[in-house]
């Protein structure tokens, strides 16, 4: 297994005096919202190491992830997750959908002091989605499998995780029919069976390819 390194967040901060580094979870479900989880990484957190156990989220256990999540904030300058809903996903598609949360994320970060001007932010990908939302004046690089490679886009991962699959809890006693405790709004086999039955929920993504299904609320 790949464990994250911070061999270019040394790099980086070798031209820049921070790091902004996000991730987005949530983007291939059903129903939920997309989270981006946004942190700051300085020279100085660059020097300390790694936290035990991060990874990308989706290589963490999830018994393990509030743990590892807990020592990644601890780790970080700042942390912040920015949400878009699933009814802003359906009304200006998940690429702009991404962008809002990211956006989100770090004006999180600028609440909390940081100047997000003043940093580079790193992207997982090989798309700028920060940019076209209303990014203008944010210095954004994106990396390809940062999530995998940097640990301060793990960190971001696993942060935004976390808290997405909390409220995907929290919202399974709203619509028990679905089993979000379970799934996590993704595409399990009894989540498409409790649509098929069911219909969708205000909570559902409508524009994909589930539209066809009834509406419940």
């Amino acid at each position: 297994m790949i464990t994250p390194r911070l061999t270019v967040e040394r790099r980086l901060l070798r031209e820049h005096a921070l790091i902004i580094a996000c991730d987005e979870v949530g983007r291939g479900a059903l129903a939920g919202p997309v989270a981006v989880g946004a942190v700051t990484v300085d020279a100085a957190q660059a020097r300390r190491r790694v936290p035990e156990g991060l990874r990308d989220s989706k290589l963490v256990a999830e018994r393990r992830r509030p743990e590892v999540a807990q020592r990644a904030a601890d780790w970080v300058g700042a942390s912040a997750v920015g949400w878009a809903s699933a009814a802003e996903i359906d009304g200006v598609g998940i690429i702009r959908a991404l962008g809002l949360a990211a956006l989100r994320a770090i004006a999180g970060l600028r609440a909390a002091g940081v100047v997000p001007e003043e940093a580079v932010v790193v992207l997982d990908g090989n798309h700028d989605y920060i940019t076209p939302a209303g990014g203008a004046g944010l210095r954004v690089q994106p990396i390809v499998k940062a999530d995998r490679d940097l640990a301060s886009a793990a960190a971001a991962s696993v942060l935004a995780k976390v808290a997405r699959d909390d409220l995907m809890v929290r919202l399974h006693d709203e619509a028990p029919v679905y089993q979000w405790s379970r799934n996590k709004g993704y595409a399990s086999a009894e989540h498409r069976a409790a649509i098929s039955s069911h219909g969708l929920s205000a909570h559902h993504r409508a524009s994909w390819t589930i539209a066809d299904a009834p509406t419940l609320f």
